[in-house]
């Protein structure tokens, strides 16, 4: 069974930069497709970033353009999200999810635990 692990989240400062991965374990084979969500308290979950045909193609929510970033290191099997320029409103427990194939070349798709973000001063 494919297990993601979220990690990175904490505490920092409006206008800061902090970096995510989301580690996917088990008989991964590929990652093909992959996401990174976030739910802030009283809110539904939101996509924020969108990552398919292995990366070649990213799409990320207005809110975070421009100062988000997606990216999968296949080697590692990680899937990341740069954060740069974070706002108070940033502030969410975030979740990547993936999508791919296992090395018996059966699909998989798994979500993360979640990690905190906080933005405060």
């Amino acid at each position: 069974q494919v297990q993601l692990v979220e990690s990175g989240g904490g505490l920092v400062r409006p206008g800061g930069s902090l970096s995510l991965s989301c580690a996917a374990s088990g008989p991964v084979f590929s990652i093909n497709d992959a996401g990174w969500y976030r739910q802030a308290p009283g809110k539904e979950r939101e996509l924020v970033a969108s990552s398919t045909r292995g990366g070649a193609s990213t799409n990320y929510a207005d809110s975070v353009k421009g100062r988000f970033t997606i990216s999968t290191d296949h080697s590692k099997k990680t899937v990341y999200l740069q954060m740069t320029k974070i706002e108070p409103e940033d502030t969410a427990v975030y979740y990547c999810n993936a999508q791919g194939m296992t090395r018996t070349l059966t699909e998989f798709g798994s979500w993360g635990q979640g990690t905190q973000v906080t933005v405060s001063s």
